[in-house]
């Protein structure tokens, strides 16, 4: 069964996703992730990146678990495999040829470096690391579908059953941050921190997803409290610690806010629609190109002696028309090139 909600998080993430990308161009760190970055920063937008980037992408690995027991309630192992390596693995391996080398072009030409052809993850690691979790919980995704009730899940079952269950899944994100200790919590590209997190956020989503209404009725009900205690931690993290809380301060925070979207979404956002069906297809795909054009958008605008927050606005604009046309005009239509974007033909 489709859930509509999963979608719309899905979309929603991805799009926070390349606005966040944008706004790190008006950081002063910016230079230093190889990002084109104006000289003069914007601080006034940094609160709202940093509420945003301790959620944004494990929320993404949980929604991509959920996806991943979805796919596989249709196929046997050799055909989920089949179909995942189709929609991640070739446009992970085209992009890192074809598309990455695009904005690491214009950001080298833009600085004034040797513009050597340099293939790369880049924003992809993303997909790399989908494709390690995938492998490794495979064997779970296709046995939850044949066996719903078995003891594992129903061990789940019985945590979301008790009073508050819902937070006792928060303390494996606690111990891991702890363990691990990341210089900067949201760092999620590299990382053992990032990559253990991101680990268990996704097999976190497929386990939530395999379990049922008692998952959706927890989210649903706890959704206020779960956002409340979201806001406090940020307001904490933001007021008093100055963005940098202890990290198991910062664990709680950044897993509230996804079940707070999970509840809310659940709640207001579980119903079909032409918008949705059209951003669905087109998140991945936009995802993969965006980059290309942010760069390009940065190397003309950013030059510019206009404010910086015209430049914003600018480059938003440019990157998401920019992306959306070359998906409505060739992803879409093309189908030799719709595979290299994960897509089938006439989405």
């Amino acid at each position: 069964m489709r859930r509509h909600d999963i979608d719309w998080l899905r979309v929603i993430a991805i799009g926070l996703l390349l606005v966040y990308h944008i706004t790190i161009v008006f950081q002063p760190w910016g230079r230093f992730i190889r990002f084109i970055s104006n000289e003069e920063p914007i601080e006034a937008i940094y609160p709202a990146m940093a509420l945003l980037s301790i959620w944004r992408i494990p929320l993404l690995f949980f929604v991509s678990g959920m996806g991943v027991y979805f796919a596989a309630q249709k196929r046997n192992w050799k055909q989920l495999l089949a179909e995942r390596s189709k929609r991640i693995l070739v446009p992970l391996l085209f992009g890192i040829f074809f598309i990455v080398p695009i904005h690491v072009y214009l950001f080298k030409s833009f600085y004034g470096l040797s513009t050597a052809y340099e293939p790369g993850f880049g924003h992809l690691w993303f997909l790399y690391n989908i494709i390690f979790y995938f492998l490794c919980f495979i064997g779970l995704a296709i046995y939850f579908p044949d066996e719903p009730d078995n003891k594992f899940l129903n061990s789940f079952r019985w945590v979301l059953n008790k009073p508050g269950g819902l937070y006792v899944f928060i303390i494996p994100f606690i111990a891991i941050a702890e363990i691990f200790n990341p210089q900067f919590f949201s760092v999620w590209y590299e990382g053992f921190h990032a990559f253990f997190y991101g680990l268990y956020a996704f097999f976190l989503g497929l386990c939530f997803v395999a379990v049922g209404n008692i998952l959706w009725d927890n989210v649903s009900r706890m959704r206020f409290v779960s956002l409340g205690i979201a806001v406090s931690l940020y307001l904490i993290r933001y007021l008093i610690n100055e963005f940098d809380s202890p990290h198991y301060l910062t664990a709680v925070e950044s897993i509230c806010w996804i079940f707070a979207s999970l509840g809310f979404g659940y709640k207001y956002l579980n119903r079909p629609g032409k918008t949705l069906s059209y951003l669905s297809a087109a998140a991945y795909p936009v995802y993969i190109i965006h980059m290309a054009f942010q760069y390009l958008a940065c190397y003309y605008i950013i030059p510019l002696d206009i404010s910086a927050w015209l430049k914003l606005v600018l480059v938003i604009l440019f990157t998401f028309a920019g992306s959306f046309v070359v998906y409505e005009l060739l992803i879409r239509r093309v189908k030799y090139i719709s595979p290299l974007f994960g897509l089938k033909y006439n989405v």
